[in-house]
């Protein structure tokens, strides 16, 4: 336990609070970060794309050129040098938002080429855009818009994923509404043909700020988890309208989207990761024995530095083939209502002792790049090294992975 970190930090209400307060803080959770090391990390070119209000960014070949392009709000950038292009228009509304709350890359209407599906934070419409294809792309056209579904429930954030284990995504909505169903859409098409989504309920009346995916029982079937819980996931041979069985195991406030599921210790049980969306702080909890058949957690500090870790990401940016942890703060959430909302943007990744069993920080961009709602991770330029794609209050931006300094 690294008392100095933990004052240096904050972990008290005020630096001048007494050392037996400090300790207190520190006995209840149990601190498991390092900052020794910062200085030894990977080298990161920083790039931005635009300076607006976008929170939401989604990486795909778009014009079928083998480079990867960059999905950012109004605009697609094209690669590898990420020339900036239309794609839609958005509206902003209150005193710094878009509409538009996540962008996410699907081939809708089968066509061969990938479309941007996308929602926004309070109209419940879920649109798609769809790609003009190389004609279109070349002149630069707008993509055209079409309604796939009214959700019918305020979005935190949205994701894509395979929910039924049918190597087709599913469109997941995460509310803040605690009392909301928990839904997905499947993608489907109507007689006509025409792309649509039919909703599917997983559980009824609970819902909540912050969503994750993983295995958390271990029974091989992947589990969502949520602010107040996690929903079972049946048997393949239940029926279709199977409601998911809930567990409220714990009860997170304004919880990071996503929260992450890995076995960290590597005792046989999937840990979390979990973010404060609107305060500070990032922890892990690790899964100890069920006691009556009710999961059991015990919660580690990773960092408290600084605050609205509000989305994370998993990528191997250093190449060993162990991932790391990617998060950093995310830039006037609730306009610059949240605590700590006007110190520095940031952008770290922390690497995972295994001996240990604590996570080291390592600095990606400090004072100009934060975060908006999601986080990619990419070989953007092909070089063999992941890059990172990050919208947000302060601009849109792509991050080089360059490698240790040892390599240049």
């Amino acid at each position: 336990m690294k008392l100095i970190f933990l004052l240096r930090n904050d972990c008290c209400p005020s630096r001048i609070a007494s050392v037996i307060a400090c300790v207190a803080a520190c006995y209840a959770t149990v601190v498991s970060f390092s900052a020794d090391a910062d200085e030894a990390g990977l080298l990161f070119h920083t790039h931005r794309l635009v300076l607006d209000n976008n929170e939401g960014c989604a990486v795909a070949d778009l014009n079928r050129d083998g480079h990867l392009d960059v999905v950012a709000g109004r605009s697609w950038y094209e690669g590898p040098e990420f020339r900036q292009h239309p794609l839609r228009e958005l509206k902003a509304f209150g005193k710094d938002y878009l509409e538009n709350n996540g962008d996410h890359v699907f081939d809708v209407d089968g066509d061969g080429w990938t479309d941007v599906v996308s929602g926004s934070f309070i109209p419940r419409e879920i649109y798609w855009y769809r790609n003009p294809g190389a004609e279109g792309l070349k002149e630069n056209r707008l993509w055209s818009r079409h309604l796939l579904a009214t959700a019918g429930t305020n979005n935190e954030i949205t994701f894509l994923r395979d929910l039924d284990r049918d190597q087709k995504p599913e469109w997941v909505v995460d509310s803040w509404n605690t009392q909301a169903d928990l839904m997905a859409w499947r993608f489907d098409k109507s007689e006509d043909g025409t792309p649509r989504l039919v909703p599917w309920v997983i559980g009824r009346g609970i819902n909540g700020h912050g969503m994750g995916f993983g295995d958390v029982n271990g029974d091989g079937r992947e589990d969502i988890l949520f602010a107040q819980g996690w929903y079972e996931c049946p048997p393949s041979d239940a029926p279709a309208d199977t409601l998911w069985k809930f567990h409220a195991d714990w009860k997170w406030v304004g919880a990071s989207c996503p929260v992450l599921v890995r076995d960290l210790n590597e005792d046989g049980r999937a840990d979390i990761i979990r973010g404060n969306g609107h305060d500070y702080g990032i922890y892990w909890l690790e899964q100890l024995d069920p006691v009556d058949g009710k999961t059991q957690w015990r919660e580690h500090l990773i960092d408290k530095s600084y605050s609205q870790l509000h989305a994370l990401a998993w990528g191997d940016l250093t190449g060993d083939g162990v991932e790391e942890l990617i998060t950093g703060k995310r830039v006037r959430a609730h306009s610059g209502g949240d605590p700590g909302a006007a110190e520095m943007p940031c952008l770290y990744y922390y690497q995972w002792d295994r001996e240990k069993n604590q996570f080291e920080r390592f600095t990606v961009e400090e004072g100009h790049v934060g975060t908006g709602l999601q986080i990619r991770v990419a070989d953007l330029n092909g070089d063999g090294r992941l890059d990172i794609v990050t919208p947000g209050k302060s601009g849109t931006h792509i991050l080089i992975n360059q490698g240790y300094s040892s390599d240049h």
